[in-house]
């Protein structure tokens, strides 16, 4: 085993920690999922040491059927991608296909799944939530299951308070595993760090992770482990590596180290910034163009609806203000060398 997997804690006997990607779901013309594509892109992400959240809010989760979901895990797994290193998706509304996709997932030997509160009903109550998790945790019923809750109110509504997570570790300390904060509010991920991050020793730890990189260095200076984040599907190295600088200045530094680091996360934010600007009808819409101009595969843009593609027009805007930062693609597979030594600067599409 490589020492950057080491550093990642990406190994079957640890926790999964780093940086991970919700991994774009491409689709056909007739809007099925495209494996291939799929497939290759997870292994490119591995190679740049991204872990794989697959089936997130990017991947179009809830655009895709359960039995969807199933397939492309299954065939991730056959392609040969380590399930250690991924970290599926399987929150629904349904009880019982939670439980399905969550099974499946452990099976597998995935290092974990992120699961979404059931988001339908609104108002529902902490103790209508501890059921819903609770029933999971014992219908699939095996020691291997570990959790992360997905906290994403503006997106679902149904968020995860500190007083359903204290319950939930009481009761299932062991498949409780952690959270993904997607609040977008860092005094939301600050609550969850002090209250859990730190494990005593009656308690297993609780790991948390932010949803975008923009939080990432506050994250693990205060506690956390990495960050699940929607722009890593286009710049995992460079986020990886102010992750891997973190896990080893976690002891401190001078003050010029950390002017570096707070450098390094000032460079991520610029990015970050085009990726989520009002300009583009989606987020999801702008990364699958980056990708389709950067592997000149125009297939790539596609969206499921009700989710719109870029115009031409908005694709001419994003591959301008990508190159505008000096923004580079690392096309090739490889470890050790910082993100700017390697890759392509964008080009506007023609």
């Amino acid at each position: 085993m490589s020492d950057n997997a080491t550093i990642d804690g990406l190994a079957a006997s640890q926790r999964i920690r780093g940086v991970l990607a919700p991994v774009v779901t491409p689709f056909k013309d007739d809007l099925s999922p495209d494996t291939e594509r799929f497939i290759a892109h997870c292994k490119w992400l591995l190679s740049q040491n991204c872990g794989l959240a697959v089936f997130g809010t990017n991947s179009e989760a809830n655009s895709l059927a359960v039995e969807e979901r199933a397939m492309l895990l299954d065939e991730l797994v056959a392609a040969g991608i380590d399930p250690s290193r991924m970290m599926p998706g399987t929150g629904c509304c349904s009880i019982m296909e939670t439980v399905k996709l969550t099974a499946q997932a452990v099976e597998h030997g995935c290092a974990g799944v992120l699961m979404l509160p059931p988001f339908y009903y609104k108002d529902v109550s902490d103790e209508g939530l501890y059921r819903y998790f609770s029933e999971v945790v014992q219908r699939v019923g095996d020691a291997r299951l570990k959790i992360y809750l997905y906290h994403i109110p503006p997106v679902a509504v149904v968020g995860i308070t500190t007083g359903l997570v204290e319950r939930l570790l009481a009761a299932y300390p062991s498949a409780i595993a952690g959270m993904k904060d997607s609040s977008g509010d860092w005094n939301n991920t600050k609550t969850f760090l002090d209250a859990f991050a730190t494990a005593s020793p009656a308690r297993t730890s609780f790991d948390v992770f932010v949803g975008s990189e923009s939080f990432l260095l506050a994250n693990m200076r205060n506690g956390g482990v990495g960050t699940i984040s929607a722009t890593a599907n286009v710049n995992p190295a460079a986020i990886y590596e102010l992750y891997t600088e973190c896990v080893r200045r976690r002891t401190g530094g001078n003050a010029a180290a950390r002017a570096d680091l707070d450098h390094q996360q000032q460079r991520l934010n610029v990015v970050r910034a085009v990726f989520s600007s009002r300009k583009f009808p989606s987020m999801i819409a702008a990364l699958k163009q980056a990708i389709a101009i950067y592997r000149n595969d125009q297939a790539w843009a596609r969206v499921r609806p009700p989710l719109v593609e870029l115009t031409p027009e908005q694709a001419k805007t994003l591959a301008a203000e990508l190159s505008a930062i000096g923004f580079r693609w690392r096309k090739e597979e490889g470890r050790g060398q910082r993100s700017e030594d390697r890759g392509e600067k964008m080009t506007k599409p023609e």
